[in-house]
Formats: C-alpha cells, sequence, structure tokens
C-alpha cells in the first residue's frame, strides 16, 4: 500500500498533469534553543517551468514556543514577492508583500503514523493593500523505516485557505509525497503539491515537484552542528 501510493504520486505528476510542471525549492534551518524554544529561519523559490519561469519568492523567520509535547504556537515574519508569469522574474511586479502570522500546531501521535493540524492567522501588508487570512492545514506522516538517528517516511496534507471577505474561500493546496534523513542535521523531503487558486491571481490550478531540505541544530549539545 505504501510503495502503490509513491508509484501514484510519480505516475500522477509526470503523466497526467494538464499543467506545465513547475518547480517549488524550499530550504528550512531549525534552531533547538532548549526544551521550550526554537528559533527558524526559511527561504522558497518557484516557477512555472521545470526549473525556468521564476516568478515568486519568499524569505521568512520566526520562533516557536513548546506549551506540551504535542502543543505548539509559533510566530514570526517574511518578505514575499510575486513577478509577473512568461520569464525568470519578469517585471511588473505584481505584488509585494510583508507579512506576520501567528499559529497554533496540534499533534496526534499514534502507533503507525502521526497527525498534524496546524491553524494559522496571517496579517498581510501588501502593494495591494491590507489583508487578513486563515489557513487550516491537516497532515499525516507515517514512518517506513525507523532507527535512533534515521527515519524514512511518507507524508500528506492537506491546507485550506480562507479570507475575512467574500467569497471567503480563496485557494487549496496538496501535497503527496514522503522523505529521509540524510545525517543527525539534515533531512529531504520531496514530493508533489497541486495547488488551486479560487480567484485568478499568481497561480491557478497549479503542478508542482516540491523539494525541501530540513537543517536542523540543538543548541543543547545533544546533536552535531556540523553535517557530513
Amino acid at each position: 500500500m505504501r510503495y502503490s501510493l509513491l508509484l501514484f504520486i510519480f505516475y500522477h505528476t509526470f503523466c497526467y498533469s494538464q499543467n506545465e510542471l513547475g518547480t517549488w525549492s524550499t530550504t528550512n534551518i531549525n534552531l533547538k534553543i532548549n526544551d521550550k524554544w526554537q528559533v527558524f529561519a526559511e527561504s522558497q523559490l518557484r516557477s512555472l517551468k521545470f526549473y525556468d519561469n521564476f516568478h515568486y519568492y519568499e524569505v521568512k523567520t520566526g520562533i516557536t514556543y513548546k506549551i506540551k509535547p504535542n502543543f505548539y504556537v509559533n510566530s514570526g515574519f517574511g518578505n514575499y514577492n510575486t513577478y509577473s508569469e512568461n520569464g525568470d522574474f519578469a517585471t511588473p511586479i505584481k505584488q509585494k508583500e510583508i507579512r506576520t502570522w501567528i499559529q497554533l500546531v496540534f499533534k496526534n501521535p499514534f502507533n503507525f503514523m502521526s497527525v498534524e493540524h496546524r491553524y494559522r492567522a496571517e496579517q498581510r501588508f501588501t502593494n495591494l493593500g491590507y489583508r487578513n487570512r486563515f489557513r487550516y492545514r491537516l497532515s499525516a506522516k507515517v514512518p517506513i523505516l525507523k532507527s535512533k538517528e534515521k527515519e524514512y517516511f511518507l507524508l500528506g496534507w492537506n491546507e485550506l485557505f480562507f479570507t475575512n471577505n467574500e467569497p471567503f474561500f480563496e485557494r487549496n493546496r496538496l501535497f503527496l509525497g514522503g522523505g529521509f534523513d540524510i545525517n543527525k542535521n539534515l533531512a529531504v523531503q520531496t514530493g508533489y503539491i497541486y495547488q488551486f487558486d479560487y480567484k485568478i491571481n499568481d497561480e491557478t490550478g497549479r503542478d508542482f515537484l516540491n523539494i525541501v531540505l530540513l537543517y536542523s541544530f540543538d543548541f543543547k549539545g545533544e546533536k552535531e552542528t556540523n553535517l557530513d
């Protein structure tokens, strides 16, 4: 069943996509200060063709506080930029945005999988005016092989986007894929993203190949900070 899901992901992505496959590259760095506090930074780069027609990038940072073992609160801010299509960061720029947010994360661990609920409220300061947005993401992670230091896993999630203005529903984003640990500090995640926008804007009905690099460091000294 697990391997059939992986075959379905790649078969659908490369054979049945009605849109040209774009790319969605992410680098995330997470620093654990202590048992309660973490800080992170992230960058994203997106294209509407396969590593061509780059039209969007974002950089952001934030802080996370662990209230309980499976309950977190997170806040941050970032810079988000969307350019015109049919070129690499073609002008004129369609939207420039400074965004802040606060979110709650609940995790439900089970014997064979972990389920996560993420609730986020965003405050968006754009060149087109101020906007509010609300997001809910439901994700499931299924370990395939797991040892003390490394893990191979399947991952899937779906996220809904809403605003406080009619028609309220804005976007749906689906991910199917998986990942693995390279060493104590670095993990890779990859898969397929389908994004549907209710309104015509920067990415209406798009398909993406998603590749994520996840760096994790522990200031307490429980993990080595040097990469292999």
